[in-house]
């Protein structure tokens, strides 16, 4: 018995469904918008070098301008002040991209409250109905933002006080850092952390604790319906940037159907 042939002839008969994880990168992906007197990223671009012409008869090729931190991407420790001597995105070792993955739904408490914060007691209470968390694993959170990805503003949610978009509270992503199995947290909004996680205490709490213990993050990820609660199978695939803190990715799940 191969178990690569198995997995391969079960991926070509659909007992194993591939599900794209991952948003077009255009230049109409949403990206970050940080205040005055931070810097921000480039969108997405595309410049043409040829295009079945005189530049290049035979055949079409472009320039690429972007952010590490665009799109469906995947954020290594060294991206945060606390992560700052840990790994950076060419550094991460490949067994550690491809691992199990569970789906912790949300998207009810989202729709009522932007601003919704997943909390510690609803991890416990997920696990107690649904098994534990994935040792070496991932735990994606769902949300129903993906919906709103097609558009920058609507994605952001912002007004006059910053943008509002669900994360995860302090406590939950100390927790999740320093005490749950998992390697990384997966989400829909734009970063890992809410939209309000600039006035936590301390801010940013899921940038600064699981980068911080050297754990990781993926994000502006889509179809998280898609995969059971528990079960799937997720594999990221970030560009190894030399020094880089991150890197867009193609990310996709690997779910049994029977």
């Amino acid at each position: 018995m191969s178990v690569l042939r198995d997995l391969t002839e079960a991926i070509r008969n659909q007992s194993v469904e591939v599900i794209d994880l991952t948003a077009p990168l255009s230049a109409d992906t949403p990206i970050i918008a940080l205040p005055e007197p931070f810097g921000n990223t480039r969108r997405f671009g595309l410049s043409e070098i040829s295009h079945y012409d005189e530049r290049g008869p035979a055949w079409y090729w472009n320039d690429i301008t972007t952010g590490e931190h665009t799109g469906t991407h995947f954020d290594a420790p060294v991206h945060w002040l606390t992560g700052k001597d840990g790994e950076d995105v060419a550094q991460v070792p490949v067994t550690r991209l491809i691992a199990p993955a569970v789906v912790l739904d949300f998207t009810a408490e989202a729709a009522a409250d932007p601003d919704f914060l997943l909390e510690i007691d609803y991890v416990k209470a997920w696990e107690e109905a649904n098994g534990p968390l994935p040792d070496g694993g991932w735990l994606l959170y769902r949300t129903g933002w993906d919906a709103r990805s097609s558009d920058q503003a609507e994605f952001l949610n912002a007004n006059e006080t910053g943008p509002h978009t669900p994360g995860i509270s302090v406590p939950c992503a100390k927790w999740l850092a320093e005490q749950a199995p998992v390697i990384g947290l997966g989400v829909e909004t734009v970063g890992t952390d809410a939209g309000a996680a600039h006035s936590f205490d301390p801010p940013f709490p899921c940038h600064s604790s699981l980068l911080g213990a050297g754990k990781y993050g993926l994000t502006q990820l889509r179809n998280l319906a898609r995969l059971p609660a528990q079960g799937a199978v997720v594999i990221a695939g970030p560009l190894p940037i030399v020094s880089g803190s991150g890197s867009p990715c193609r990310a996709i799940a690997l779910v049994e159907r029977s």
